[in-house]
């Protein structure tokens, strides 16, 4: 399964690829908003938002693009690492 985690926190990178590894999950991580993000989102099967460290404009692109990839798409307040196993939990099942 393919997970594009869009926001959290530039810190917890690499914690979020090793948790999605726990999961069997490849996972593409953006914190910032690269200027060709639409071209980088890619076809996803899950995409995570964590709306509390992400700008709406992000939050817009990514969720058109989902829709079109026909990807799951979680929001999620907590950017924590435990929120992330708990919704990898839920999706990788």
């Amino acid at each position: 399964m393919s997970v594009v985690i869009i926001g959290g926190h530039d810190r917890m990178v690499c914690n979020y690829k090793n948790i999605c590894k726990q999961h069997k999950c490849k996972a593409k991580i953006f914190t910032q908003m690269p200027g060709d993000f639409k071209k980088q989102i890619g076809n996803p099967d899950l995409c995570v938002l964590f709306t509390n460290t992400v700008s709406h404009k992000m939050v817009k692109c990514a969720v058109e693009e989902a829709k079109k990839k026909e990807a799951d798409v979680v929001r999620c307040h907590s950017s924590s690492g435990s929120a992330l196993k708990q919704i990898l939990e839920e999706y990788c099942a």
